[in-house]
């Protein structure tokens, strides 16, 4: 199946690369061909509000200096411990507000683009809450979060994630209405095909079609419903791939696997691989 020409350009989120040190990480993937790393911050710090504007520039460096860059963030509340987007305690709300408007600048400093907000758990309703309240608290928080990004030329990213993980937001319908009622330039949603492939009725290159005409679409990350990388599953990526070529996205595509066979090392050198064969593979 041919995708056309040209290359897409992929970046591997960097937890796949733990437990190696930040620049051990960006050695690896240049040498297997990534173009940059999508950077979750727990990986950087127990509490990312200690990482300083020097410090991230430096991590910046460190990415250049192996030909890569910083894409943008992802995985943004697992640290530190305590936070939630719908809680309405003061002081919960407090905490996930400044760390949030740390994240943006962070993501600025390291020459980021976007930031990605899954953590699914952080997005629950708490006790004694409804769905419906839940999920208003979590569009006031958006909302407030496309501001803080926007502040910084950067585009905040709702992710739609499968209903084993939360009740808020499963589809890209659901975060599209987000999108539209706050109506800011800098919230937008994101497809990854994990989650889509759990919760979706349509296939993922029928969500494409559908969603990335009307500017929705701002970040794609590449999984299997399995949780491994791509190719180590059932779904089936070069229509996926077609679909993107199509609809011209251009951004960096993110590769997140979550279950690494045979290692993480293993995983992403294989994932690319196998990106790489479907784009040059010759027409059916």
């Amino acid at each position: 199946m041919t995708i056309q020409t040209g290359q897409f350009r992929y970046a591997l989120c960097n937890e796949v690369l733990q437990p190696m040190s930040f620049e051990n990480q960006c050695r690896h993937a240049a040498a297997l061909g990534y173009m940059g790393l999508e950077v979750a911050p727990f990986t950087l710090a127990a509490d990312p509000r200690e990482i300083s504007p020097r410090q991230a520039r430096q991590l910046r460096q460190t990415a250049h200096d192996h030909g890569l860059v910083i894409t943008g963030l992802h995985w943004l509340l697992v640290a530190p411990a305590g936070m939630s987007i719908t809680d309405p305690d003061p002081a919960v709300a407090r905490l996930t507000r400044d760390v949030v408007r740390h994240l943006c600048e962070l993501c600025a400093e390291l020459g980021g683009r976007y930031l990605v907000h899954g953590s699914p758990r952080q997005r629950e309703p708490v006790a004694g809450q409804t769905h419906a309240q839940a999920l208003q608290a979590a569009t006031n928080f958006w909302a407030e979060a496309a501001i803080w990004a926007h502040a910084h030329g950067l585009v905040y990213c709702i992710e739609p994630l499968s209903a084993d993980q939360t009740c808020v937001v499963n589809t890209l319908a659901q975060a599209s209405e987000i999108v539209s009622q706050v109506a800011h330039p800098a919230l937008k949603t994101m497809l990854d095909t994990s989650s889509a492939g759990l919760s979706e009725s349509l296939d993922i290159a029928q969500l494409i079609d559908a969603y990335a005409p009307g500017g929705y679409l701002a970040h794609v990350q590449l999984n299997d419903p399995n949780r491994r990388a791509p190719g180590q599953g059932q779904m089936r990526f070069g229509p996926i791939l077609q679909a993107l070529r199509r609809h011209q996205f251009a951004g960096p595509i993110a590769i997140e696997p979550f279950d690494y066979q045979p290692d993480g090392p293993g995983c992403a050198a294989f994932a690319l691989g196998y990106l790489r064969g479907l784009e040059a593979a010759p027409p059916d």
